[in-house]
């Protein structure tokens, strides 16, 4: 079911971790933003945009997550969009014959029959310069940057107000870094600050996993993600309840504890003798 955000914006959210499918209306379509999950689910989405009478006439990848990768085939073969380094990043996956087997590891057992993988990582890289995405509607603004995933992007929709931010931002998700980045940490906070810096021309945030928010929710994740990627720098305990016993999802300490190891091994590594 697409929940309106703001005009013209509209939101599908699934059941996998609160996955957010962004629409954004266009004049002859509509330009789709990491949709997912499941087959159904997509189907069901592609169904919804049929009475709306819209067309996919683009889409767009947040980053190269399999789960923002995914497509199906009542979308029709619209040019699907990412910035090069993310483009990059899952050609480099999907040019390894056992691509499927490395991408099942990580899948949830409980979707993973649900979850078409033939359509998946079939997206053009768009010029390392572009400032936005080439399509017939309202300007989205590429914001690129290197927290969580190579290449990663948010998404203004400035006409509208909307910040469409990829796996960054959410309620429900502490910071997952990109820990084979040569400076993880430092990464998510630059990525941070360009966030924080288009906020005063946002209305709406949606995130990639989540709940959509306003602009007074934005300011104050991004402070809450901000805190938490300094804990994590200092290797003390976040006060943060995405983390804590009121965690929505029963894993999220663990990653939490996954992540402190490897950035404290990052750093005894990086000691001289």
């Amino acid at each position: 079911m697409l929940k309106k955000v703001a005009e013209g914006v509209l939101v599908h959210e699934s059941e996998f971790i609160q996955s957010n499918s962004v629409v954004v209306q266009g004049r002859d379509g509509v330009l789709l933003i990491d949709p997912g999950i499941t087959g159904d689910e997509m189907a069901a989405l592609a169904n919804d945009l049929r009475e709306l009478g819209q067309p996919v006439v683009a889409g767009f990848s947040t980053h190269p997550d399999w789960d923002h990768v995914l497509w199906h085939a009542n979308f029709g073969d619209a040019p699907r969009y990412g910035t090069a380094r993310c483009a990059a990043s899952i050609q480099d996956l999907l040019s390894n014959a056992d691509w499927k087997a490395r991408i099942a590891v990580g899948l949830p057992p409980e979707y993973a029959e649900e979850i078409p993988m033939d359509l998946l990582g079939l997206i053009t890289g768009l010029p390392a310069e572009a400032a936005q995405i080439p399509w017939d509607g309202p300007k989205v603004r590429i914001i690129e940057h290197q927290a969580h995933a190579p290449g990663h992007a948010a998404l203004l929709i400035e006409e509208r107000g909307v910040l469409v931010a990829g796996d960054m931002l959410s309620d429900i998700l502490m910071p997952f870094l990109d820990l084979e980045a040569a400076n993880p940490i430092e990464d998510y906070l630059a990525a941070l600050r360009l966030l924080e810096s288009v906020a005063d021309d946002v209305d709406a945030v949606i995130p990639g996993h989540g709940s959509v928010g306003g602009a007074e929710q934005l300011r104050a994740r991004i402070q809450q993600d901000r805190a938490y990627v300094q804990d994590l720098q200092d290797g003390g305990v976040p006060d943060d309840p995405r983390v804590g016993p009121s965690a929505t999802l029963d894993w999220l300490p663990d990653v939490h504890r996954w992540q402190l190891q490897r950035l404290a091994q990052r750093e005894q590594n990086e000691t001289p003798e």
